[in-house]
């Protein structure tokens, strides 16, 4: 199979916002208890935080981490979660069936950022609570002192604002499974107000209004264009929500999810813009894709009700979902004119690219690798390139090319990136790249992920699917040339000459 790619500086799909690489740690199964914190733990540190997890959230590089929720969320006290340990209260969580201890809050999630090197993306309780809580919290957490929820803050040990920069509106509110779920109205009305009281509390927040729970909700669409309608003028993003699955084992269909991925990208940004003209306004509300990755594996692995941090949600990954989460990247990036924000649902345990034991060692899962490279080399700009390449047909989807690729271009370090997933089971491709007016530019690694059983997993002392190195691309003028092995993860980088 060949393929031809062309790339050119004036390409330029956007400047690539480094959130968009960001992750998600929810009050759910082990993500916090057994996941991020777990005092005595050999690694633990003097805060209970593990730095084996640690270690490996700062090698994906992620700069932003939402939190506490998810469902949880709605549900919240965010004051259950502050001040003395021994004095805060259990509750039950109604969203996922366990206890709460509230061992584990706002300031120790602030503090665990710090160590991972991230920025939080704070979610506020508009299910059960209100806009009076939320005004709160903010002054909680951003004021610096002199109030009382801001001298509150600093009577708890935590004299320097958080400074949290950006919040969430609750979350899937049109869900029926939801606590306070609330219809397209009432969720407009009560974001707005919300939105308005956290910035008049602290003018530099930005928010992020919940659009449908997925492209696949009865009301999406309707719901997107009602809220925003209400909301449009106090918020600044508007959040998607999407997971796939493979429960039928039809793996081309699989691998073809994007196409969907990408109409629904779409059709949420034509949907902010219709109301944009609606209100003849100059503001361009941008997306927060705050929930995406593969969920199905573990739907339905059985728990002991109100048990405190269950195993809950614990996907182990194999190799074809590391390819379809490199292809959702690559799909990303093609809108990040548009896609300011992302969250990989989520970061330890629960869906997650790492992986724990309580008490025990940690690994990465299949899904990592894709996600770590593409943080850390897909920078600056992202450019839309010129793909030719043969097409195949599957029960779900017609036409669907064979590659998925995207490609960046850190003019500033003089680097490029292009990454490239091979949807064949079993026909490798000779892509010849055209670089076009990127004369200079030399291969320095070629990095790919192939050779693996569809369903080979990861797991502890077992991490056999992983990343390797190759030959480098071959460079004739302007024109690479690579081949990408059948069914394989592809990243070619590239570095300006000094001497050219």
């Amino acid at each position: 199979m060949k393929a031809k790619m062309t790339l050119a500086g004036e390409f330029k799909i956007g400047e690539i916002d480094k959130r968009i690489y960001g992750s998600f740690i929810e009050h759910l199964g082990r993500a916090v208890y057994g996941g991020i914190f777990e005092p005595g733990h050999p690694a633990a540190d003097e805060n209970g935080f593990r730095t084996d997890v640690i270690d490996l959230v700062k090698k994906l590089n992620v700069p932003l981490v939402r939190y506490p929720g998810g469902n949880f969320v709605s549900g919240y006290n965010w004051e259950d979660g502050v001040g003395p340990v021994e004095s805060r209260p259990k509750r039950l969580d109604l969203a996922w069936g366990t206890t709460e201890p509230n061992t584990f809050g706002t300031n120790e999630f602030m503090k665990w950022c710090k160590k991972a090197n991230t920025q939080c993306m704070m979610a506020v309780n508009l299910g059960t609570r209100g806009a009076d809580e939320a005004r709160n919290f903010v002054e909680y957490c951003n004021h610096k002192g002199g109030s009382a929820w801001s001298d509150l803050r600093i009577s708890h040990g935590v004299k320097e604002p958080h400074n949290i920069k950006l919040w969430c509106l609750g979350n899937e509110m049109d869900g029926r499974w939801q606590m306070g779920a609330k219809t397209a109205t009432e969720y407009g009305r009560l974001a707005l107000e919300a939105s308005k009281l956290m910035k008049w509390t602290d003018p530099s927040i930005e928010t992020v209004l919940c659009g449908s729970s997925s492209r696949n909700s009865p009301t999406f669409g309707s719901w997107e264009a009602e809220s925003l309608d209400i909301a449009y003028d106090s918020i600044d993003y508007v959040s998607l929500h999407q997971y796939y699955e493979n429960r039928a084992g039809d793996t081309p269909s699989f691998l073809a999810k994007t196409l969907e991925l990408d109409e629904f990208i779409y059709s949420v940004i034509c949907t902010c813009d219709y109301v944009k003209a609606k209100k003849r306004s100059k503001k361009t509300v941008n997306l927060s894709f705050d929930e995406w990755n593969v969920w199905y594996h573990s739907d339905n692995a059985p728990y002991e009700r109100w048990s405190l941090a269950p195993p809950r949600l614990e996907d182990i990954y194999n190799f074809e979902d590391a390819l379809l989460i490199g292809s959702m990247l690559i799909t990303l990036l093609r809108h990040c004119d548009r896609i300011k924000i992302a969250c990989l649902a989520q970061l330890v345990n629960v869906i997650a690219p790492i992986f724990t034991q309580t008490g025990g060692g940690v690994f990465e899962q299949t899904i990592y690798y894709p996600f770590m490279h593409i943080s850390n080399y897909g920078r600056g700009k992202a450019l839309l390139p010129l793909l030719d390449c043969p097409k195949y047909d599957c029960k779900e989807f017609t036409d669907v090319p064979f590659l998925e690729a995207i490609a960046t271009h850190d003019e500033e370090n003089g680097e490029m990136a292009i990454f490239c997933v091979n949807k064949s089971l079993d026909e490798s491709s000779v892509l010849e790249v055209n670089l076009m007016d990127f004369a200079g530019y030399r291969p320095v690694e070629f990095i790919s992920m192939d050779g693996y059983d569809k369903k080979a997993e990861n797991y502890f002392n077992a991490v056999k699917v992983v990343p390797h190195d190759n030959p480098l691309p071959v460079l004739d003028g302007s024109t690479l040339t690579a081949e990408l092995k059948p069914f394989s993860w592809n990243v070619i980088r590239l570095r300006q000459s000094k001497t050219n």
